[in-house]
């Protein structure tokens, strides 16, 4: 397994990471399985495992921390905090209160005494940047966490946190940790260059893009919108939506090359996001061995030019086909109050 080091932090890490995601309630709830597949990843060379206290309610986290007993030392160990993890509303989100409170948390259920990559899973609009910059250096100097990431931040944020910790004298983010893949693809356009002009490192979840790209579906009665992911996230599935039916034309056109390419479409997607050059590393979330097994037999896989080029022509470069799948709305778009001036309202 090839390594590249994490964003100027001298830390290398695997050109695959380990999610932890499908490990506990939300999918495979087996822990002894679980912690079986975390270590055949390792022995495969994977030095890097993700997880986040949301997974399964902290339950991934539990299963990262029994497979990591006594193989503490050899993993570079990453976490995320903003989710809700409770009813009360101080319960998420990115203020200092939370982070200090949760860090703990997520410390008692890897069973560790430090983190070496804390992330903030999504920017938070009630919290102000240099409130979260400065909560996530005090974890620093207290050696309770060793680098800090965002995750799916958009590129104004992502400058603006830069911004922040130069004036402020804060850690920065030295990472980032996008959605990417063949079927979206925004993230060209100025996540990544951005990520590149300030020195991070990017970790990419989603590859095979919720399964899309996993050679499951051919056609649309491959579908089940009755059950699982498809059930919970119809307008991302349905293909009877015009963004879904082109993912739908893409996967087929994406499958007949990879086939004529000599390659699984699992294999060409993975291959896809680890040949731009902002990549690090990308997060393969395996709920099986064979699923595992499956991925680990790719990682050497690279794509030619010709290959590229015709993935450029079926989906072109900072397309998502659905923007569903880029998985965060700003809220100036998702909150209808912030686009419509209150009537009676005077100009500005």
């Amino acid at each position: 397994m090839k390594r590249r080091i994490l964003g100027g932090t001298g830390i290398s890490v695997s050109e695959y990471a380990l999610g932890a995601m499908m490990f506990g309630s939300w999918a495979n709830q087996d822990h002894d399985d679980s912690v079986r597949i975390i270590h055949r990843a390792l022995d495969a060379g994977i030095n890097f495992v993700d997880t986040a206290d949301v997974y399964s309610s902290g339950e991934s986290e539990v299963v990262v921390g029994k497979a990591l007993k006594g193989r503490r030392e050899e993993v570079v160990l990453a976490t995320k905090v903003h989710s809700s993890m409770g009813p009360d509303e101080n319960h998420s989100g990115n203020s200092r209160r939370w982070i200090v409170r949760e860090i703990e948390n997520s410390l008692r259920r890897l069973g560790t005494d430090y983190i070496d990559l804390y992330q903030i899973h999504r920017p938070d609009p009630t919290t102000d940047i240099d409130e979260t910059l400065a909560a996530l250096s005090d974890l620093v100097r207290a050696g309770k966490v060793r680098a800090v990431g965002s995750s799916t931040f958009p590129a104004e944020q992502i400058v603006e946190a830069q911004w922040a910790s130069e004036r402020r004298g804060h850690v920065r983010f030295r990472s980032e940790q996008p959605p990417y893949s063949i079927l979206a693809r925004s993230v060209e356009a100025a996540v990544l260059p951005t990520a590149q002009k300030y020195g991070m490192g990017v970790l990419t979840w989603g590859p095979l893009s919720a399964g899309w790209l996993s050679g499951r579906y051919t056609k649309a009665s491959d579908i089940d919108l009755t059950g699982g992911r498809a059930a919970i996230e119809k307008h991302k599935f349905d293909p009877s939506l015009p963004e879904n039916a082109r993912k739908l034309e893409a996967v087929s056109e994406l499958a007949e090359l990879a086939s004529d390419a000599g390659l699984s479409l699992p294999h060409l997607a993975i291959a896809f996001v680890r040949s731009h050059p902002a990549i690090t590393s990308v997060i393969i979330g395996p709920r099986t061995m064979e699923q595992l097994e499956d991925l680990l037999a790719g990682a050497d896989a690279e794509l030619g030019e010709d290959v590229l080029d015709r993935i450029d022509e079926i989906v072109p470069p900072g397309t998502d086909l659905n923007r569903a799948d880029s998985y965060y709305v700003p809220p100036a778009l998702a909150d209808k109050a912030r686009r419509r001036r209150r009537p009676g309202a005077g100009a500005a």
